[in-house]
C-alpha cells in the first residue's frame, strides 16, 4: 500500500497489515512522506531518501556567486580579444596543413588497396572457422557471453589442477589475535524505572535483529523497560512470525537481565492508551537515520517520564554507531552474538542442512554450536557416517527484485524490466518514485561506476570462476526468488554443476512447518551462510551479508573466510567485458578481492554487526 502523504494514526494495537516492508536482506522500508516532530524543519520523509543517495555520488557541491566582479576592466578585454585572434588564426592554419597531410596519404592507400582486398577476406573467413563454436558446447549470449565461455573452458582445464591457497583460508595470524568478549560486563542491572519502550520493527528478519538490539541499547540508555520487539506484517509476504517464532524468547529476557528489564507485556493499566493520541508513537520519519544518543535523551526521555510509554514504529537502523559510550557498543554487541538464540525448531531443521553439505561427517563446523545448539549438534554427530567433513562455498545472490528495483540500475533486461521495476518502485517504494519526480538522479551508468549496483548471477560466477574456485566446488545458494527466474541461474548452474539450495537438500516436509513463513525461512539461509567454510557476498549492503560475515569474524577465529567484492573496482573490470584477456580479468579480479581480505579494526562511525573487531566486542591476546 503506498505511503500517504500525512502522518498516519496508529493505535496502540497497531494493524501494520497494509505497511510494505521487504524480505531478508531488503533495503530499509520507504519512509512516509510527512513532516517530523523534532526536526524543526529540517529535511525529512523523502528529502531523507535525495539526501542519502544524492550525497553518496555527488557530495556538497557549493554554487558559484553569479555577480562575480570582473577584473582589468577595457584593457584587459582588448589584450584578450587579440591573444583570441591569433589563436583563432593559428588553428586555422594547423587545419589546412593536416587536411593537405591526409590527401596525400589517402592517395597512397588507395594504391595498395586492390593487392590487400583477397588477403583481408580470407583472414576474416579463417577468423570466423576459429570463434565458431564447436558442435554440442554451450553458447553463451547476453552482455557477458564472451567472458562466461572463456570461464567455462578455463574451468574445464582446471579441473585437476590445485585451487590457490588462499581461497578457503583467511589471514590467520593477525585475524586469531581477536578474541570474542562482549559478554563481560561492568556496571549494575537497569531497574528501568522511568518507563516502558515498546518496538515494532520493520524489514526482513536481519533488519529486525539489528533493530532488537539497537532497541536493547535504548532502554539501557533512556533507564527504560523494553517489552519483548513486535515484527511488523507484510501484505507483500505475508509472514505472521513475531520474536518468539524466531529467537529464544526466554533465553533472550534472561541473558540480558544483568543489563536491562525486559517484560513480555505492558502492564495492565498502560495497554488501555491510546498512545498515538497522547502523542507516545515515533515513527521513522520522525527519527533521522542513525540519530546519537543525545537525540535520545532530548526529545525521547521527555515523553518517557511525561506519558510512561513510547512505542517506535520501524526503528530501522536509528541509532548511530559512534559516537556511543563503549559499554552500551558492547551491550550491542553481547545482544547480537549472545542473547538472540534460534528457537529449537529453526535449530534442528537448520542442523540437518549443515550435516547435509557436509555430506554426514562426525567433525561438526567450526561455528555449528553457537548456531543450532549443544543438542542439535549432539544428534548430527551421532547420525554420522564419515569422518572428514566435505567443504562448502556459500553465496549470497542479493538479486531479489526488490533489491534490483530499489537500485535504480539497469540488468540487461530493456524496455519490458524498466516498466516492471517501475511499477514495483510505485508500489513498495513511494517515495523512491517521489524523488525520481523532482530530482535528478545519477545515471544507471553511473551507479554502475560507482559500484552501487547489486553483482548479477552472471558476474557473481565470473568473480567465483576468477578466484578459481574448483568446477567441483559444492556452492550453497541463499537468498529468495531470483529476479528473473531460473534463466538467470542458467550460467551459474552451467559453470558450476554442484550447486544446492534449502529447498532441494531439505525434503518437502522437513520444509512443510516452513511454509509461508520467509523470515524462518531467512534463519536457514543465515545458519548455512555463517556456518560454511568460505561465504561469499554479492551485495556489501546486504543485511545478511553483513550480519553473516560478522558473526564469523566474531566466532570464526581467524579460520572462517569471507570473500567481499569490492564492487567500484569491479564494475571498472566487468565493463571491458568483450576485449579483455581471460588470464588478466583472473589476475585483476583476484587483487581486487585480496584488497578486502585484510584484517583491521572497525572503522569509525561504521556498524559493529558487521565489523566487530573493535574493543567494545572483541579483545586482543597479543
Amino acid at each position: 500500500k503506498p505511503d500517504r502523504p500525512n502522518t498516519v494514526r496508529i493505535p496502540d494495537r497497531v494493524d501494520l497489515r497494509g505497511s510494505p516492508r521487504s524480505r531478508q536482506g531488503s533495503p530499509s522500508h520507504s519512509p512516509r512522506l510527512g513532516p517530523s516532530r523534532f526536526l524543526n524543519g529540517e529535511k525529512s520523509g523523502a528529502s531523507f531518501v535525495g539526501a542519502e543517495l544524492l550525497g553518496k555520488l555527488w557530495g556538497d557541491r557549493k554554487k558559484q556567486p553569479k555577480n562575480a566582479k570582473r577584473k582589468g576592466g577595457k584593457v584587459w578585454y582588448q589584450k584578450e580579444r587579440v591573444k583570441g585572434l591569433v589563436v583563432v588564426t593559428a588553428l586555422v592554419g594547423l587545419f589546412f596543413l593536416v587536411d593537405w597531410i591526409m590527401l596525400l596519404r589517402l592517395q597512397d592507400h588507395r594504391v595498395g588497396s586492390d593487392d590487400r582486398s583477397s588477403r583481408n577476406a580470407s583472414s576474416v573467413s579463417a577468423q570466423v572457422k576459429v570463434t565458431k563454436p564447436s558442435k554440442g558446447k554451450k553458447h553463451y549470449g547476453g552482455i557477458y557471453g564472451r567472458l562466461l565461455a572463456l570461464a567455462a573452458h578455463a574451468l574445464a582445464e582446471g579441473q585437476n589442477k590445485r585451487e590457490p591457497k588462499d581461497l578457503w583460508q583467511e589471514p590467520v595470524v593477525p585475524a586469531s589475535a581477536w578474541r570474542p568478549c562482549a559478554d563481560q560486563r561492568d556496571w549494575e542491572p537497569n531497574e528501568g524505572k522511568n518507563g516502558y519502550i515498546m518496538v515494532t520493527a520493520n524489514g526482513g528478519i536481519n533488519q529486525q535483529r539489528v533493530a532488537v538490539c539497537n532497541a536493547v541499547v535504548l532502554a539501557r540508555l533512556l533507564n527504560a523497560t523494553l517489552v519483548v520487539p513486535k515484527f511488523m506484517y507484510s501484505s507483500v509476504w505475508k509472514d505472521v512470525s513475531q520474536f518468539g517464532d524466531i529467537y529464544q524468547e526466554e533465553h533472550f529476557i534472561k541473558y540480558l537481565a544483568p543489563d536491562i528489564r525486559i517484560v513480555k507485556e505492558l502492564p495492565e493499566e498502560l495497554k488501555s492508551l491510546d498512545l498515538e493520541a497522547i502523542g507516545s508513537v515515533v515513527t521513522d520519519v520522525d527519527v533521522r537515520k542513525e540519530s546519537k544518543p543525545s537525540f535520545y535523551l532530548k526529545n525521547i526521555l521527555p515523553i518517557l517520564l511525561q506519558k510512561r510509554v513510547v512505542h517506535f514504529v520501524g526503528f530501522g537502523n536509528r541509532l548511530a554507531f559512534d559516537p556511543i559510550p563503549f559499554q552500551l557498543q558492547r551491550l550491542r554487541c553481547r545482544c547480537n552474538f549472545h542473547a538472540l538464540k534460534f528457537v529449537p525448531k529453526i535449530q534442528e531443521t537448520a542442523a540437518l542442512l549443515l550435516e547435509r553439505l557436509h555430506k554426514h561427517s562426525a567433525q561438526p563446523g567450526l561455528l555449528d554450536h553457537y548456531l543450532v545448539g549443544p543438542h542439535a549438534v549432539a544428534a548430527m554427530i551421532a547420525r554420522s557416517d564419515r569422518a572428514k567433513a566435505s567443504k562448502y562455498l556459500a553465496l549470497h545472490l542479493r538479486f531479489e527484485i526488490d533489491m534490483v528495483a530499489h537500485s535504480l540500475c539497469e540488468f540487461g533486461g530493456g524496455e519490458q524490466e524498466g516498466q516492471e521495476l517501475e511499477a514495483y518502485r510505485q508500489i513498495h517504494f513511494p517515495a523512491l518514485t517521489e524523488l525520481k519526480k523532482t530530482e535528478k538522479l545519477p545515471s544507471p551508468a553511473m551507479l554502475r561506476s560507482e559500484g552501487l549496483c547489486p553483482l548479477t548471477p552472471e558476474e557473481a560466477v565470473l568473480m567465483l570462476a576468477a578466484l578459481g574456485f574448483n568446477r567441483k566446488t559444492q556452492i550453497y545458494v541463499a537468498g529468495a526468488q531470483i529476479y528473473g527466474g531460473t534463466s538467470r541461474l542458467a550460467a551459474l548452474t552451467s559453470l558450476y554443476p554442484n550447486l544446492v539450495t534449502k529447498e532441494n537438500l531439505l525434503s518437502p516436509a522437513e520444509l512443510e512447518p516452513f511454509k509461508n513463513f520467509s523470515s524462518q525461512l531467512a534463519a536457514l539461509d543465515f545458519i548455512a551462510c555463517t556456518a560454511a567454510d568460505a561465504f561469499a557476498m554479492t551485495d556489501s549492503g546486504s543485511q545478511l551479508s553483513s550480519l553473516v560475515s560478522g558473526y564469523r569474524i566474531y566466532y570464526g577465529g581467524g579460520r572462517m573466510p569471507t570473500i567481499r567484492p569490492n564492487k567500484r573496482r569491479l564494475a571498472d573490470i566487468f565493463v571491458k567485458n568483450n576485449t579483455i584477456d581471460w588470464k588478466v580479468f583472473e589476475q585483476r579480479v583476484r587483487k581486487a578481492v585480496r584488497q578486502t581480505k585484510h584484517v583491521q579494526s572497525r572503522p569509525k562511525a561504521r556498524s559493529v554487526y558487521r565489523y566487530p573487531r573493535c574493543k567494545e566486542c572483541m579483545c586482543r591476546t597479543d
